[in-house]
This record gives C-alpha cells, sequence and structure tokens, in this order.
C-alpha cells in the first residue's frame, strides 16, 4: 500500500520524504497550506493533534513526528534501500546520538533562524533582531562541534550515510541558500565538505526539485 505523507513542502516533512525515497519505499503526498491554517483544520487534527506535519498514514497506521516517522521506516524496510541506522548496536547507538544532538542542539537556532529572517513576513511577525543574533551565536557553537566530529568521520553517525545526515538537511538548505547565512558552513571545511556531499544526494536533489520551500 502506498505511504501518504501530509505537507511535503514543508521542511519537517522533506526528511521523511528523504528516508523514503533512500529506503525505496512508494508514497504520494497530500498538500497541507499552512498559510491557510489547513494544518488546523479539524480533519487533520484527527491525524494530528497538535496542528503540524509532517504525517504519514501507511495504511490503518498514522504517525507523526518527522523523526519518529523514519526510524519507523529505517527499521521496517532495513532489507531494501540504504542502511541508514547501522548495521551493529554500537553503530545504531551513535547514529542515534546525533539524531538527538540535531533535535536539541541544532534544529533550536537553526529553526529560530529560519521563523525570524525567512517566515516572519508569511505570519505576520516582525523580527527579533536579538534572536537572530542569539541563534546565530547558538549556532556557531554546535557547528564547531561539528567540524570536530566531521574530521574524524566522513558521516555524523560513522563513515556511512544515515538518519543524522538526512534530519540535517532541510534547515541547513535554508541557512546556506535562502538566509544569506551559507558563511556558517563554508568556512567550516569539514562541515562544507559534509554538506556539499549530503545535498548533492540524488534523493535530495528530487526532493527539492518536486517539493520547493514555500519562501
Amino acid at each position: 500500500m502506498v505511504v501518504k505523507v501530509y505537507g511535503p513542502h514543508c521542511a519537517s516533512t522533506k526528511r521523511v520524504l528523504v528516508c523514503l525515497l533512500e529506503k525505496e519505499v512508494e508514497f504520494e503526498v497530500v498538500p497541507v497550506d499552512l498559510t491557510k491554517g489547513e494544518h488546523k483544520a479539524p480533519e487533520f487534527l484527527k491525524l494530528q493533534p497538535f496542528g503540524v506535519v509532517p504525517v504519514i498514514q501507511d495504511g490503518d497506521y498514522t504517525l507523526y513526528e518527522s523523526r519518529a516517522i523514519m526510524r519507523f521506516y529505517a527499521d521496517k524496510y532495513r532489507s531494501q534501500g540504504v542502511e541508514l541506522v547501522g548495521r551493529t548496536a554500537e553503530e545504531r547507538g551513535v547514529v542515534e546520538q546525533w539524531l538527538e544532538v540535531e533535535a536539541h542542539n541544532f534544529h533550536p537556532p537553526a529553526y529560530d533562524l529560519a521563523v525570524h529572517l525567512l517566515f516572519a513576513p508569511i505570519f505576520g511577525m516582525t523580527p527579533d533582531p536579538k534572536v537572530i543574533e542569539e541563534s546565530e551565536a547558538k549556532l556557531l557553537k554546535v557547528l564547531d562541534v561539528y567540524e570536530e566530529r566531521l574530521s574524524k568521520s566522513k558521516y555524523l553517525g560513522g563513515d556511512f550515510f544515515s538518519l543524522a545526515d538526512i534530519s540535517h538537511l532541510p534547515f541547513t538548505y535554508f541557512i546556506v541558500n535562502q538566509m544569506n547565512k551559507g558563511y556558517l558552513i563554508k568556512e567550516r571545511k569539514h562541515v562544507s565538505g559534509w554538506w556539499d556531499d549530503i545535498s548533492s544526494r540524488p534523493s535530495w536533489k528530487k526532493v527539492i526539485e518536486l517539493y520547493p520551500p514555500p519562501v
């Protein structure tokens, strides 16, 4: 049965789409227009009570939260496509570690930068220069840690492409291509090389081509 993925143009949903492509899982997308409040419509709230995307429907099975969805499909389809979580308990532990780092250290300041530099006009907000400055400072510290890690390992989770790398794609894309903050990546040799590598994957190129960001 074809997987339904809600909200393909949104950043977090793109993690799921890349994962599905890497795992060779067939899917169809269901647009959700956040600017029109479709994510707060009663029918959508039946699927996702917090009113955010992504959500997937896989037959009678419904799941939300992008990282949980990626973990689910990486496990469900272990025998096909690219191995994205590691082949040993130790490899999986490292991938999970860097997924947590992305969620708790990288994502919050990257998200705040995106909100105040890209999305504020769409949602009628006034960008806050203090938040922008503080978020960039936090992100600098995180990327310095990444530079050290990537000087010793080809990818964040090890020497293989994994969910940890996929999870960084949407907001690093914003940083490099739409925020005029590309220097945050390019000034770090190993982070820059890592980004060039993961952003060149056919799965990511396809997702960006088919479902460009709304800004």
